[in-house]
């Protein structure tokens, strides 16, 4: 058959797809896009579908999902089949879409109808039409970030919904949750998307020298001042300037910032001119801010200037069902960059699972670079971790009073005698299936349980 009699004929299986509102999408063995369905103009605009022709896959849904060693790129070229993952679709007019995933291997063809390029299939359709979304476990992937939570999920939602706004957004969370990344990614599905991101750290600067940069200077203005400088706000122009650590900026330069977001104007230290900016401020802190404001240590009306648009990122011990798609998308990373393909044994991603995460996904990317260095094969075993993951210190428990009755041991996961329905039983449970290649004897073996009490285990999660 022609290649024109080919191209004809996935014309007419994309619009039986885009009758039902999906797009299809064939792509050859290095996962570059073979053919696409004219529907994909409908979500990015006129053209999108002729120019993602020839190009990687990874560029139009991001490295997170289809980067060399990813999850769904290994599933794929392993034969399996994926539903209902999630990423943010983004094109080159600056459309952004929450899209809903399936991707399959291409069977072969008797008849000799199909591309003998196409290898993979992929169908698209807007998440906010797929109702498997709403409570879906499957990864959801942007640009730096990867999750499978709802509260993550929500956030998300929240940064397709911001893509037309300039508004000043206050990221809060604890040290290591993303924050700076998601200030790129939102600034990066923004109107300003093609101007300059610049990020300044407020605690990592004395207060002289940030208001230097934050503002600028001239020749002369202090000492080592041998010419002039633009500061942070004037690079920022017609972009976005990120605070990181924003409640760590001294009271007198509260005053300026406030005048900033109020006037768009300020001076360079040191001269009387005053300037404009057009900067957009997207702000981040680990600091609660209104603790800050009671205790006079952080003004009240630039604490409400920043948070027009608030968000706040959940640590990691509070979405422990992020973990495992976070880790195996950064352990993938890591094994790129040495070409090994590396995996968890079940007993160190329970290890990862089990972990309380104090540093959170940074402290869980310098774990897994760890143990990517001490492992000598191609699976990471809980050995390889470092010892306060595998083994967290002891806490020395408060002193009960003599009458206290003592506290019921909570139960281990994987012992016969363990309850059923923790936060990670069933992703924990689903892996260790999958391990097995579904094997009710073997995974019973594996966790050390009976095959009555795995199937008991199985019906309750859902897992049949």
């Amino acid at each position: 058959m022609t290649e024109l009699a080919r191209d004809a004929a996935f014309a007419a299986v994309s619009t039986a797809f885009g009758s039902i509102g999906r797009v299809c999408m064939a792509l050859d063995g290095r996962f570059c896009v073979r053919h696409v369905s004219s529907q994909l103009d409908l979500l990015l605009g006129p053209g999108a579908a002729k120019r993602v022709i020839g190009e990687p896959i990874e560029k139009l849904l991001g490295p997170e999902l289809f980067a060399d060693g990813s999850a769904l790129r290994l599933a794929l070229a392993a034969g399996e089949k994926r539903e209902g993952w999630r990423a943010l679709l983004h094109g080159e007019s600056g459309a952004t879409r929450l899209l809903s995933i399936t991707a399959a291997p291409l069977q072969s063809d008797p008849y000799g109808v199909c591309d003998p390029s196409a290898v993979y299939l992929l169908v698209l359709r807007p998440a906010e039409d797929d109702p498997a979304c709403a409570g879906s476990r499957e990864p959801l992937a942007g640009p730096g970030l990867i999750c499978r939570s709802q509260a993550m999920g929500r956030v998300f939602r929240l940064v397709e919904t911001l893509q037309h706004s300039e508004s000043s957004i206050l990221i809060t969370g604890e040290s290591g949750t993303g924050k700076e990344v998601m200030a790129r990614t939102i600034h990066a599905h923004s109107p300003r998307q093609h101007g300059p991101f610049v990020a300044v750290n407020a605690a990592a600067l004395p207060g002289d020298l940030l208001e230097s940069e934050l503002f600028g200077h001239v020749r002369g203005a202090f000492t080592g001042a041998v010419r002039d400088r633009p500061g942070r706000f004037e690079l920022a122009t017609d972009g976005t300037l990120f605070l990181d650590e924003v409640g760590d900026v001294p009271l007198h330069l509260q005053v300026k910032l406030l005048r900033v977001l109020q006037e768009r104007t300020y001076e360079r230290v040191g001269d009387g001119t005053t300037r404009q900016t057009n900067a957009r401020i997207i702000a981040a802190t680990n600091r609660d801010l209104r603790r800050a404001v009671a205790a006079g240590a952080f003004r009240e009306d630039l604490y409400y200037r920043l948070k027009v648009f608030p968000i706040e990122l959940p640590p990691l011990r509070a979405r422990r069902e992020d973990i495992e798609p976070i880790a195996s998308y950064l352990l993938a990373r890591v094994g790129a960059r040495t070409g090994r393909a590396l995996r968890f044994s079940p007993e160190a991603l329970r290890a990862l699972m089990s972990h309380d995460w104090p540093g959170n996904v940074r402290e869980l990317e310098n774990a897994l670079e760890f143990g990517a260095t001490v492992c000598r094969g191609q699976t990471l075993q809980p050995e390889d971790l470092p010892p306060e993951v595998v083994s967290p210190a002891p806490r020395v428990p408060a002193p009960a009073p003599a009458a206290a009755p003592a506290p019921t041991p909570t139960p281990v996961p994987w012992r016969s005698d363990a309850g059923v329905g923790l936060p990670d039983d069933r992703i924990l449970l689903q892996h260790a299936l999958e391990a097995h290649r579904w094997n009710r004897l073997e995974t019973a073996r594996a966790l050390g349980v009976s095959r009555s009490t795995l199937w008991r285990r199985m019906r309750t999660a859902g897992l049949e």
